[in-house]
């Protein structure tokens, strides 16, 4: 069996290049990405308590993250600009970590798909 070891972002010469996907179909497309954010027990029992210095950094770090997915295109090289019609970004309490579980979900109608815009929005 014959593996194809082509990368898509590459040229024949080994040059990087955008891929062209003006030929897809606009489809509907969504990714879901996560990550953990661990801390010191204290820091993480000041933001569970509303005391953190710097205000709300829950809220915050939802904000973060959507304006994170929306600039992908502007901060990962050879990534397409894409319409962004949905992200929601959920950050949760783990005591057990302790930190926070992040998730991130991106949906957009377009012809190729979200997942760097999900992972930008959880980093």
């Amino acid at each position: 069996m014959e593996i194809n070891r082509s990368l898509s972002h590459l040229d024949s010469q080994g040059q990087a290049q955008m891929v062209d996907v003006s030929g897809k179909e606009l489809t509907k497309r969504q990714a879901v990405a996560a990550a953990q954010v661990r801390m010191k027990t204290a820091t993480f029992n000041t933001i569970q308590a509303g005391n953190a210095p710097k205000g709300d950094v829950l809220g915050t770090a939802r904000l973060a993250g959507i304006i994170a997915a929306k600039q992908t295109s502007q901060l990962i090289p050879l990534c397409h600009p894409l319409p962004l019609h949905k992200i929601e970004v959920q950050v949760e309490p783990d005591p057990q970590l302790p930190g926070y579980q992040i998730q991130a979900s991106v949906t957009t109608k377009a012809e190729t798909g979200v997942e760097m815009e999900a992972l930008t929005a959880v980093s």
